[in-house]
């Protein structure tokens, strides 16, 4: 069989097998959203807890009537890239806010996250240069990495000791980018930024944090990592998502002028990439202004945080480090997640299962996210399927 063919079937296998044992729960259309709610195809109404929406903005009225304003002013999109003629007002207005918003002196919106972290990446190292990265980053920073051409070192995750092996390792001519995520994906932790940083200033080496699901996650006012630790200026390159917290479409950039103007012209994705429709452009700055609008929303969303970990903690689940949204609830074989994934989703939790290659073997585990959206109800009654789900598999 022709390799590639064979690299189809066998995936294609797997799903069908999936299907076929009532262990498939991906890709479930989504009816109606409704706050922690959501309705889903042949299930019914469910409580959310795969949602990246992590201050419950998505049906925001602001938000929305932004969004409807751009399509009466500028319609649905644009001339094309945003280099030649695709550039609105809107977009300029957008990067600004960020800018605001992140503490930096200008700011570059992309099409998606995965984009961001490619084309950033990838345009500011090359063949000679070195990028150092967490072995648990996102997997659109590892592609970037590859995808550049420089040296691609990694180090032990949250190891700051191995951090700096790895930094002293790199030739002092050499080019060096460090790349961290500020909260983890799969693991719900932190990363060590106030040596993070240190590190790098130390050894002459940029510092870029990926801040998908940190932005108006952590800090006093959710402004992120930097707040988060009480520092200012810790981070070279901040990049974030416009479509986890933010409930729109597409990545940023927030750096010094110099940077973002090197951006706009280098990085391919947004030379060669068609603007972002004006819509997601208004939605995505209501959005940043609502976060600083509405901070009851943060708080709500700490206070669910340490009610779902300490519950799960208190009935015996292994969280990790978590100490965020994103809370792995390890089960350890691929069975007993696939079997306590359907468990939940029996009894009206929508909430996945996450297997190898993507978590390492052993750690299979079920990614609950809880949002601001829960009430104490809906987390206590989440609490009590999964402890029986647990039980019921073996996994508590």
């Amino acid at each position: 069989m022709n390799p590639i063919a064979k690299r189809i079937a066998a995936i294609t296998s797997r799903v069908q097998q999936l299907q076929k044992e009532d262990f498939y729960f991906y890709l479930q259309s989504i009816e109606a959203l409704n706050g922690a709610r959501v309705t889903v195809k042949g299930r019914g109404e469910m409580l959310m807890f795969a949602s990246y929406s992590y201050l419950d903005l998505i049906g925001h009225p602001k938000i929305d009537a932004a969004a409807k304003a751009a399509i009466d002013e500028f319609s649905s999109g644009t001339h094309g890239v945003r280099i030649l003629a695709g550039t609105i007002r809107l977009h300029d207005e957008l990067e600004e806010k960020i800018a605001a918003f992140k503490g930096t002196e200008a700011a570059i919106a992309f099409s998606s996250g995965y984009v961001t972290n490619l084309a950033t990446v990838s345009s500011l190292v090359g063949r000679g240069d070195v990028v150092i990265c967490d072995k648990l980053n996102h997997a659109s920073i590892v592609d970037g990495c590859l995808m550049s051409r420089a040296k691609f070192v990694r180090f032990k995750h949250n190891d700051m000791a191995d951090l700096e092996k790895r930094l002293a390792q790199a030739r002092p001519e050499a080019g060096k980018l460090v790349i961290v995520d500020a909260v983890f994906s799969m693991d719900g932790d932190i990363i060590n930024l106030p040596d993070v940083s240190r590190l790098s200033k130390k050894y002459g080496a940029l510092l870029m944090v990926d801040e998908a699901h940190s932005l108006g996650v952590l800090g006093e006012t959710g402004h992120g990592i930097e707040e988060h630790f009480g520092l200012e200026n810790a981070v070279d390159i901040q990049m974030g998502t416009l479509s986890k917290t933010i409930p729109s479409v597409g990545g940023y950039i927030a750096a010094d002028q110099d940077t973002i103007t090197y951006l706009k012209h280098v990085a391919r994705a947004f030379v060669f990439s068609a603007a972002l429709p004006p819509a997601a452009v208004a939605a995505a700055k209501a959005s940043f202004e609502v976060i600083e609008e509405e901070p009851e929303r943060l708080a709500a969303l700490q206070r669910n945080i340490m009610h779902f970990l300490s519950g799960l903690k208190a009935r015996g689940f292994d969280t990790m480090q978590s100490e965020t949204a994103i809370v792995p609830i390890v089960c350890g074989e691929d069975e007993k997640a696939w079997r306590m994934a359907k468990f939940a989703q029996d009894e009206g939790i929508f909430v996945l299962p996450v297997v190898p290659p993507a978590v390492p073997d052993g750690t299979s585990r079920l990614r609950a996210n809880v949002t601001a959206a829960h009430s104490e109800e809906d987390i206590d009654y989440a609490l009590d399927v999964f402890e029986r789900a647990g039980q019921a598999v073996g996994v508590i």
